[in-house]
């Protein structure tokens, strides 16, 4: 896996932060709001907005993150993830590939992949990607299209390799616990903070809860 000197920061709460996922308020309003509540990790996931705009926000977002010690991570965008100087890229397995990723990237940005099974997995870990995102650990409503790969591929990836997991995929205050029993460093919401009624005291929880 990578060896990014931010890597032993990649644990606690991960917040994807999408615009159709906000409830009307503003991707910073969010991001603000889950840094107050103790989010380590933010992405910013747009997948609507034209590039000037979309790189106007990931710059707001990026200097968010960085003021509240957190680490910042845009979707899919190599070339947004260097202007905005965030700390990285996730892909999908549909995105760039993580080598072409790489000729955009500065050395010194990390690289994260969405996996939905064993196999894809271990070929992110011969990339030397910096973290896997393992998913849908649980049904989902914000992605028309999931693979569910649920706790028992979480266990199994977790089995295999050393570094950093994400859970992603349905997770929330009511089933946070085994995801993080199964061996994830990290737990990634979008709709639990983004829609929630208050994304403040939605993130303590879910905090709380990974703490506990």
């Amino acid at each position: 896996m990578g060896s990014n000197d931010n890597t032993s920061r990649l644990r606690g709460l991960y917040v994807i932060v999408d615009p159709e996922h906000t409830a009307g308020r503003s991707p910073e309003d969010i991001t603000s709001a889950a840094l107050a509540g103790g989010a380590t990790v933010i992405q910013l996931r747009d997948k609507i907005s034209d590039k000037g705009p979309m790189l106007e926000t990931a710059m707001k977002v990026s200097a968010l993150c960085k003021e509240a010690g957190a680490l910042f991570f845009m979707n899919d965008h190599a070339d947004v993830a260097v202007l905005s100087g965030a700390h990285g890229l996730h892909v999908g397995q549909t995105d760039l590939p993580v080598a072409a990723a790489r000729i955009v990237l500065t050395s010194d940005q990390m690289i994260g992949t969405s996996n939905h099974a064993m196999q894809e997995a271990l070929v992110s870990i011969s990339e030397e990607v910096d973290y896997v995102a393992v998913g849908a650990i649980y049904g989902t409503a914000t992605k028309e299209v999931t693979v569910s790969a649920g706790l028992e591929t979480l266990a199994k990836i977790r089995g295999e390799i050393d570094g950093p997991i994400a859970a992603i995929g349905g997770i929330n205050a009511s089933n946070i616990g085994p995801v993080i029993a199964a061996g994830a460093e990290m737990a990634c919401v979008i709709s639990a903070v983004g829609m929630a009624a208050n994304p403040e005291a939605a993130t303590r929880e879910l905090v709380s809860l990974i703490r506990a």
